[in-house]
This record gives C-alpha cells, structure tokens and sequence, in this order.
C-alpha cells in the first residue's frame, strides 16, 4: 500500500500563495519556482520540484524505513521487496524494475542492441550509456572524492560506493549464497560471485576472445587495446588502467598495509594477498591441476605449475 502524504500548516499555506508565473516561446503560461531557475507546465510538477528543496519525502515505504518525495518512486521501490520485474527486453528476455534500467541495459549489448551510448566527455571524449556513468567519469579528471566516511579517513566518488564502503565498520553480509555459503554486503557482490559456480562471463571484448564476469573487468581490459591509463600517480609519473591498481601503488609510497591477519597479524598492501595468505593456517587449496590433480593456494601457483605440463607437451 503506497504511504499517504503527510500534510502541514506550513505546506498548505504554501498552497495559497500565488505561483509566480513565466511564458514560454510558445506563449504557454509556466509555474516557476521561487528558489531556482526552473519552471514548469503544472502548479502540480512545481509542488512535486519544490520538495528537492525542502527535503521532503511523504510517501513512506511501510516495509522499510525509506521515504520519497513522489508516490511513482515509492512505487518503483517496493518492486525490491516484492521482486517484480514489469519491464523486459524484447530482445534478450531479461526483465527490471524500472523503465530506464530497461533502457540503460538496451545500450549495454553492442552489435546486439542499439550500443548507444549518448553522453560524451567533453575532456577525453569518452562516451557512456547514462548521466550518472558520466559525471561518476568526470571525477577521473577532476580526482575529486566528495563523499568521506565518518568512522575513517576514506573518501570516495559516489555516495553507492561510500555506503558500500561503510558494511566494512558493522560487519554486515545480509547476502548469502544458496550455493557454498559465502556471504556478501551488496547484492551485486553476490551475483558476480554466482558465476565462479555457473562459469557464466557475460562481457566479451569485441577486439579479441576474451569474456569477463563483470563490465568493470572488461572496462579495464579494454585499455590493453586502446593503451589508455587514466589514473596517475601524483608521487611518481607511473599511470595505471584501473584506480584499485594505483590505490595500490601509492601504498609503496606511503607504506600502509591496511589488511592485516587476525590469526598472525601479519600485514598486506592487498586483500587479495590476505586471502591468500589465510590459506596457510586453514590449509586451504582450492585451485587445482586438472591434468594431475595437484593442488594450490592461489591461482598465480596453479598458473605456473601449469608451465611443467606445458613444457612436457612440447618435449613429447
């Protein structure tokens, strides 16, 4: 049931004051707000405007505690805890909750669908199949991070990505998976690892062969291509294809290992590097040959075990 709206003395003496009003080329008579530039067609769409202002959200979720400012995106967010998915691509079947995630998707297959991508960088060119991808780019160049952590001394481009961050300080991996167990903080964590079990890479590099489990990974792959390394370091003149792998670096700079054992306390620049090492007191090998069935602690040995078989081939 969507929550009714909560009405004040203050809001409805708003009601009564008279809207200026604007005309436009056409001659159409438009309702403009008082407190920015913009104008609209509806005394109705300026009273919904006016709530970005006043940061009023009165249609309230009765399943959790989020709130909104029009009943439409109340609408649209109690499809999360329902699971429905109104929305579907005619052309692959994959279903939203949105119409414009159902958009965005239609961009995303090149040579598929559309591969449109309409907003470009006016600094590097770059194109992007929405707004948000877009200003999220453009803080490559700025390197602004405007959203801080109150419990540390991170800060990061986008508020996703810092509320993502904050799970590490609670603890919290509501997400399980239903096949080994592991759990997760983001719902998007838990279905890139899904395809470890399903060995499903949907993101395949249109210049070679290769598939990847997320877009980010293709993103980054792509630049093995194009050569591009947007991220520099500001210590030295190194540049890197991904920002994790100049975070990385700049810890040779500074020397912070901000992942440290529990069982040990030995310290590490990666946490890629902790899980590995963890795998010495759990006796963990969960990558194994499959033409001996020796088995090892991380991928990169496996890899190189592999060069024995290899160089047998050769000799044979």
């Amino acid at each position: 049931m969507l929550g009714r709206p909560r009405r004040s003395t203050e809001s409805s003496m708003e009601e009564n004051k008279e809207t200026p009003r604007t005309q436009n080329q056409r001659g159409l008579r438009l309702h403009s707000c008082g407190l920015c530039d913009k104008s609209f067609k509806t005394s109705v769409k300026l009273k919904v405007h006016h709530r970005v202002h006043t940061g009023e959200n009165p249609y309230s979720c009765d399943l959790c505690d989020k709130s909104f400012n029009v009943s439409g995106n109340l609408k649209v967010h109690q499809r999360v805890h329902t699971g429905e998915k109104p929305h579907n691509c005619d052309l692959c079947g994959k279903t939203f909750s949105q119409t414009g995630s159902l958009k965005v998707h239609q961009r995303i297959h090149t040579g598929v669908h559309t591969g449109e991508k309409p907003y470009s960088c006016d600094l590097c060119g770059k194109t992007f199949n929405t707004v948000f991808e877009l200003k999220s780019h453009y803080l490559i160049h700025t390197r602004e991070k405007p959203h801080s952590c109150e419990l540390c001394d991170k800060s990061f481009k986008s508020s996703w990505n810092l509320k993502r961050h904050q799970k590490v300080h609670t603890g919290e991996k509501p997400h399980n998976c239903d096949l080994c167990g592991k759990t997760f903080a983001q719902t998007g964590e838990l279905k890139v690892h899904h395809r470890i079990h399903t060995e499903e890479k949907p993101y395949s590099c249109d210049l070679c062969d290769k598939s990847f489990k997320t877009s980010g990974q293709l993103t980054v792959h792509h630049r093995i291509h194009t050569e591009e390394k947007p991220y520099s370091c500001d210590l030295c003149d190194k540049s890197f294809k991904a920002s994790g792998q100049l975070t990385v670096h700049q810890r040779g700079h500074t020397g912070e290992k901000p992942y440290s054992c529990d069982l040990c306390g030995k310290t590490f620049t990666k946490s890629g590097n902790l899980t590995t090492h963890r795998r010495i007191h759990t006796g963990e090998k969960p990558y194994w040959c499959e033409e001996c069935g020796k088995m090892f602690r991380s991928s990169s040995k496996l890899t190189i075990h592999h060069r024995i078989h290899t160089r047998q081939t050769i000799q044979l």
